[in-house]
This record gives structure tokens, C-alpha cells and sequence, in this order.
């Protein structure tokens, strides 16, 4: 795994540096033929989780981008929880990886696309900790062309 700090860039906000690394991931889905979404986890400025969707070569529909980088950065970290980290993903969670974001207690979530179909906003943001800052829309329309793309060549 590769660990990076975000040391200032001046031309990019943290957001879109570290959206720019989920994005990077994402684009490895799409080389192994998966759903190009990627997700990372970043605490106190250092990436400490990766992953992109794994549902085809592993036979596992649980296995999506944000299960991948939530287990990596608590193994990481050596606990269960993240309330000081921030979870980086492509496209908005789903139900699942919102649920799951709630049990790690998980500081922040930034998203890039919506999903207005299988996003958990559409039925109830309480899905997450209550203590949790969602934001969404940095780099939405790198993030959605990625994965429109890709459906789009499937099709």
C-alpha cells in the first residue's frame, strides 16, 4: 500500500487532492474490469487506507471500494474506529457502506458523484454517526464520468 501526506499543494484543496487519490483507484477497478469506484481513508493528512471495488474477482457483492479502505485503515490503525479520519470515495456510498461507516464511527465522508439510484442520501442520511460531516460533489464530473463510461462500454 501506498501512504501519502498532503503537504500543502497549493493548486488543489485537500479535498481534491485526496479525491484525485480515490480517483486513482477507481481507475485500477476499471483496469481489473470492475465498477470504477475507489475510496480511500486519510487521517490527520496521511492516506492510511485503499480500495476499489473487488465484487467480480472476489465473488463478493459486500466487497465495495469504501469495505476495502475502512477495514485497511483500522487495521492501520489497530482499533475499529475512525472518528479522526476521513473517508474518500468516488461515488456516494451506498446503504452498506454507509451502515458500515456508522459502526467505524468514521469523522468525515467526501464524495465525489451522487448516486441518485443506489446512494444512501436518497432514503435517509441518519444511516451514518450522527456525529459524521458528509460532503459531496468534489470532482463529481470526473467521478460520474468514470463510472458512466464504463456502463456505457458494457452496454
Amino acid at each position: 500500500m501506498r501512504y501519502i501526506s498532503f503537504e500543502n499543494e497549493p493548486s488543489v484543496s485537500p479535498d481534491e487532492f485526496f479525491m484525485n487519490e480515490a480517483l486513482r483507484e477507481a481507475r485500477q477497478a476499471l483496469t481489473e474490469d470492475e465498477i470504477p469506484i475507489g475510496a480511500i481513508v486519510v487521517c490527520k493528512g496521511t492516506i492510511i487506507g485503499r480500495g476499489h471495488n473487488l465484487t467480480e474477482r472476489l465473488n463478493d457483492v459486500s466487497a465495495h471500494a469504501e469495505m476495502q479502505a475502512l477495514t485497511a485503515a483500522a487495521n492501520y490503525m489497530g482499533g475499529k474506529y475512525l472518528k479522526d479520519c476521513t473517508l474518500y470515495v468516488t461515488l456516494e456510498p451506498c446503504v452498506m457502506c454507509a451502515g458500515a461507516s456508522y459502526w467505524f464511527q468514521v469523522g468525515k465522508i467526501v464524495f465525489g458523484a451522487y448516486d441518485a439510484r443506489m446512494g444512501f442520501g436518497r432514503l435517509n442520511q441518519k444511516i451514518t454517526h450522527p456525529k459524521t460531516i458528509i460532503t459531496g460533489g468534489i470532482l463529481e464530473n470526473e467521478c460520474a464520468e468514470l463510472v458512466r463510461n464504463f456502463f456505457k462500454s458494457k452496454r
